[in-house]
């Protein structure tokens, strides 16, 4: 069942495809040989759509950019030739995604009156501003309490708030979450993006985060304010402003030590006992209001952008079920050209995610070369924005092209980790639906295991395009190859320092789900890959039980190079913006953080029965 993919082998080696240079030197002419090694024709069409998408020609196909619209359209092209129907915008195959790219265009004022005279704080000593996607101008002036860590979540016995009314308040925070709550939890509630929404459903007016002694170990206040104006991107509104997750209480800044010194002088509680409580890895604080207010204005800059998501649909057979959406997503995008590593500044994306979307192009031709439609409609969704924040997939799921109640799951595919004949599949987020009993059984029919999650405490679940459905009530699920399989790599690296080894910094004031766009680095695609094996390629897999059939992978990280991947990939997000340390953006992804209203109902994708289960990260399930 499982065939030997040995042309992908050479997949990270796609750089100008099958390039013709004279003279030819003698590497080129030995790349050329490997690139243009004769493959079954299976192989051969995986193969061709990695060396397309990884060209250098594509530039790493970074969303907004020219070579990222060729992408789009060679997809949609691909989509046309598999039979599928279009399911854009006008008939056509491709979703306008409006993007804003916006920054801090200056550096702010913060000033602190406290029982004395009003006393400015010093720009990167003192503070460090945040860009407010949502306004061009943000003025605040209010009194400011202290929160904690800024959760609520009783239904872990945290509860921030306590005894404290925020409303027309500013709220400041350390980043981060207890080290006492699982891993998909600690990246929930350690998001900027949901602190920021619960300080805003009880009437904050602003946050600030606070470094805290092990933020400071992680990256110095002096290295967050050489980034303070480091652009970052979402959807646009029609008004050309961002999408962000708590517009009435936004961002304001994160505060140094130095800083919170100040705002903490005269406070019940002083600031050398909160900080020394907040080297704990299970800090518990009292919420307490400072005495004084804040005053804070910032200005914010914004270019605006576009680019494309590329949908195809199969349409359902069955009367009953046939409008049901199974959605199979992956992304489309990487993340262009960075600063230069050994010389190289393009990172092509072969591994991720153009295997992805190799696997879901092929898919879409498995489906329709099989004769048989499905009961239920597939839709093939290619988005963009993933190294963004998941822009694409969280501005389809507010901008969907069918009805949103008509999806009844999604199953996602980021770079598929094809680098050995794994026996075990691991499960992420089947447990947290009614899913699970599918997934065990699609498992089970192509003969491997299931095994548990090996390192929870990273909080995969919430880390890539598929959450953005689950924050809609819409299952979603994905595998990860697991540890077994005699062929796995040899290496004297663990499997789980491959997957969570080089931490990256984080660059967003609110990291949440892909921290800080976590963009882990790719020198290109040109290094040596160890064999890799595929077996059916694709994501006929697990949702609607014996309507589809196969299996999907888990989404990887960053980073590329095979010849790399044993000590790039899955690199921890550490969250230097939002002065948390490495648990405060554990979530690679985050770019963008999660709403504080994500998963409320789960439907079973199977003979339309709806269930409302509830979440064990954000509570109970909708009616």
């Amino acid at each position: 069942m499982y065939r030997p993919l040995g042309a992908l082998a050479v997949l990270a080696l796609s750089t100008s495809a099958l390039a013709q240079t004279a003279p030819q030197t003698a590497p080129a002419a030995e790349l050329n040989a490997k690139l243009a090694a004769p493959l079954p024709a299976d192989q051969a069409a995986m193969k061709a759509h990695v060396l397309f998408l990884a060209s250098d020609a594509m530039k790493g196909r970074e969303a907004g950019s020219p070579e990222f619209d060729i992408a789009a359209q060679y997809v949609a092209a691909q989509f046309y030739a598999a039979g599928l129907r279009p399911g854009g915008d006008a008939g056509g195959y491709l979703q306008t995604v409006p993007l804003v790219s916006y920054k801090a265009a200056s550096k702010g004022d913060f000033v602190w009156t406290g029982r004395g005279a009003a006393q400015p704080l010093v720009f990167g000593e003192d503070y460090v501003p945040a860009a407010n996607g949502a306004k061009a101008e943000t003025s605040v002036s209010a009194p400011v309490v202290f929160v904690g860590y800024g959760i609520d979540a009783p239904q872990y016995g945290q509860d921030d708030y306590k005894g404290v009314d925020v409303r027309g308040k500013i709220v400041a925070y350390f980043g981060g979450s207890p080290a006492r709550f699982g891993g998909e939890e600690r990246a929930f509630f350690g998001s900027g993006g949901t602190k920021a929404a619960i300080a805003q459903a009880k009437g904050a007016v602003g946050v600030i985060t606070l470094e805290s002694p092990r933020s400071a170990k992680v990256r110095t206040f002096a290295k967050m304010a050489e980034s303070y104006a480091t652009p970052r991107m979402t959807w646009a509104n029609p008004d050309g402003t961002g999408k962000v997750d708590a517009p009435g209480a936004p961002s304001l800044g994160t505060v140094s030590m130095a800083g919170a010194a100040k705002l903490f002088a005269g406070a019940k509680t002083p600031w050398t006992r909160i900080a020394k409580q907040a080297d704990s890895d299970n800090a518990k604080f009292k919420a307490m209001p400072l005495p004084g207010t804040l005053t804070v204005a910032t200005r914010t800059s914004f270019v605006p952008a576009a680019s494309s998501n590329v949908v195809g649909m199969i349409p359902g057979s069955d009367p009953v079920v046939g409008k049901e959406v199974v959605v199979l997503s992956a992304h489309l995008d990487h993340i262009g050209i960075t600063k230069p590593v050994k010389g190289d500044a393009l990172n092509n994306g072969a591994l991720d995610n153009a295997i992805g979307i190799a696997s879901l192009i092929e898919e879409a031709k498995r489906f329709t070369a099989s004769g048989q439609a499905p009961k239920r409609t597939i839709m093939f969704l290619a988005v963009t924005g993933e190294e963004k924040g998941l822009v694409g997939s969280d501005y389809f799921t507010n901008h969907p092209t069918v009805p949103l109640t008509s999806i009844v799951a999604d199953v996602n595919l980021d770079m598929p980790i094809l680098t050995y004949k794994f026996e075990d599949m691991v499960v992420f987020g089947a447990e947290r639906s009614t899913i699970g009993p599918i997934v065990q059984k699609a498992v089970a029919a192509i003969g491997v295991g299931l095994s548990p999650d090996p390192m929870p405490e990273e909080g995969i679940f919430v880390r890539s395009d598929h959450f953005r459905f689950v924050q809609k009530g819409i299952p979603a699920v994905f595998l990860w190859p697991g540890q077994k399989g005699r062929a796995r790599p040899r290496s004297p690296i663990s499997w789980r320092t491959i997957t969570t080894s080089r931490r990256t910094t984080c660059r967003s004031r609110s990291c949440g789900i892909r921290a800080c766009g976590s963009s882990m680095r790719t020198t290109g695609s040109r290094a040596r890959s160890p064999t890799v094996r595929s077996g059916r390629c694709g994501m006929r897999a697990i949702i609607s039980g014996p309507y589809i059939r196969g299996r999907w992978h888990r989404p990887g990280r960053r980073n590329e190079p095979a010849a790399d991947l044993r000590t790039r990939l899955h690199r921890r997000a550490a969250c230097r913006s939002t002065g948390g340390g490495r648990l405060a953006c554990r979530g690679h992804h985050a770019r963008r953080s999660r709403r504080l209203d994500p998963v409320r109902r789960y439907r079973r994708g199977d003979r339309g029965d709806r269930r409302g289960d509830a979440h064990p990260v954000v509570g109970p399930a909708r009616a």
